[in-house]
């Protein structure tokens, strides 16, 4: 179920809160979105390869290091990438199943003092008197409703929270295609054997290409226009990759790799 967007007109609006459309709605629930992990992926997958592309370039070293140091940065990087957003996603998971353990077993061990926590709970939404004992008794009635509550209302969980593995692949899917995009001007030669001048100009306007539709991906699920989103996108990306130009020309000094 997609969550309707401020550009939803009033009609899809209506359609949207007819009974039959809200019955549905509310049965199969809000599925968790993965567009910030894809995100975070495409981006850091492109400021981190651009970075190595940037780096190599400003300490003057051979095109071919971009190609080695780039894929394997691509690679390894995302990948360890994804697997700290799949430990970070299940360590959630975890947290939320242990709260829930909890929850179920205060309520075996002190009801009454649960069921107390209920009714405040409901009287700092405005319930009163039959109201009141009437909501803490529907929602004591059934044991997973009343955990339900607790973990939401008393602990502020949500009670779904996105897939570990899904997440993961969508950080590591979003890191390798964005992440390639700097490289394939290096990789032009390789590839088709062919020669192309200035690849690292060709590399920066496909990297600031990327940066900028990542922010106008990023626009369809937040309140704002897709040129501001872009653009502010491809303003912290470009600050990134010009740091990391700049430590390159810093290192080759330093280095003396031109002697």
């Amino acid at each position: 179920m997609t969550y309707p967007s401020s550009s939803t007109s009033s009609r899809e609006l209506k359609a949207l809160h007819t009974p039959e459309a809200i019955r549905r709605r509310l049965r199969d629930g809000q599925e968790p979105g993965y567009l910030r992990d894809l995100i975070y992926g495409g981006i850091d997958g492109t400021v981190t390869t651009f970075a190595v592309v940037a780096g190599v370039v400003g300490a003057e070293l051979a095109a071919g290091i971009v190609v080695v140091l780039g894929l394997a940065n691509l690679f390894a990087d995302g990948f360890s990438m994804a697997v700290s957003n799949y430990l970070g996603t299940r360590a959630e998971e975890q947290v939320r199943e242990r709260a829930r353990r909890l929850e179920e077993k205060h309520i075996e061990l002190v009801p009454e003092g649960e069921r107390e926590e209920i009714r405040q709970i409901f009287a700092a939404k405005g319930f009163e008197g039959a109201d009141l004992d009437r909501a803490v008794e529907v929602i004591t009635a059934d044991r997973r409703r009343w955990v339900d509550t607790m973990l939401q209302d008393e602990l502020g969980m949500p009670l779904q929270g996105p897939s570990a593995i899904k997440a993961a692949c969508a950080t590591f899917g979003a890191f390798l295609v964005a992440g390639t995009i700097p490289l394939l001007p290096y990789l032009y030669p390789v590839v088709l054997g062919g020669h192309l001048a200035q690849p690292f100009l060709w590399s920066s306007a496909a990297t600031g290409a990327a940066f900028f539709g990542i922010g106008a991906l990023k626009s369809r699920v937040v309140d704002q226009r897709w040129y501001r989103s872009g653009t502010e996108t491809l303003l912290v990306g470009g600050g990134a990759a010009a740091l990391a130009y700049a430590v390159g020309v810093f290192l080759k000094g330093f280095a003396g790799v031109n002697g």
